[in-house]
């Protein structure tokens, strides 16, 4: 195998890492907000659409946790300049995964008669958290967060600030200034 192959391998590897500690934050949120959603004022005796509308409240916040993470962590070094696309697209594909959960919960619980809360939470948090993750994962990878993409924009420095072509030719141009007057200095 070659170095090159290698070492994008090596960051497909640690990209699926961050991603899945990423995805543990927001599951712990969805977790959380669910089931004390689904246990107190959303509950199906209270509410007969209680779970659902509990899921999605939950699932809302755990995009914005996940938003975050993976835009400032995994990956960080290709993310977009224009946030306002950036986050549009990562939302509608967060939107589309959410299907996973809330369809694999709406099957189990409405269709199949699983009403207990364990049911529910195998059904949308393990079942369809898993299938929306793979589908997630492929979206923010090769489409959000492509590194095709980023490499045609301007890249975003650590500060999170834009770095335009121009302020770049600015900023390398004085700086070879400072080095060539240094090296222009008669020797004593």
């Amino acid at each position: 195998m070659s170095n090159h192959r290698a070492a994008r391998l090596r960051h497909l590897g640690m990209q699926m890492i961050r991603f899945g500690l990423v995805g543990a934050a927001g599951l712990a949120v969805d977790l959380v907000v669910f089931n004390a959603l689904r246990l107190t004022m959303l509950a199906p005796e209270e509410i007969e659409s209680g779970p659902l509308i509990a899921k999605l409240v939950s699932t809302t916040l755990a995009i914005l946790t996940n938003w975050v993470g993976n835009r400032f962590w995994t990956f960080a070094d290709s993310r977009q300049r224009n946030t306002i696309r950036e986050a549009s697209e990562f939302f509608a594909v967060s939107i589309a995964g959410m299907g996973f959960g809330v369809g694999s919960l709406w099957v189990s619980h409405y269709v199949l008669g699983f009403t207990s809360v364990l049911a529910d939470n195998i059904s949308s948090n393990v079942i369809g958290l898993a299938l929306g993750a793979l589908f997630r994962f492929a979206l923010y990878r090769w489409w959000v967060f492509s590194p095709a993409r980023a490499a045609t924009q301007h890249p975003v420095s650590e500060s999170g600030a834009s770095q335009h072509p121009v302020s770049r030719a600015a900023s390398s141009a004085a700086q070879s200034t400072v080095v060539s007057s240094r090296n222009t200095e008669p020797a004593a």
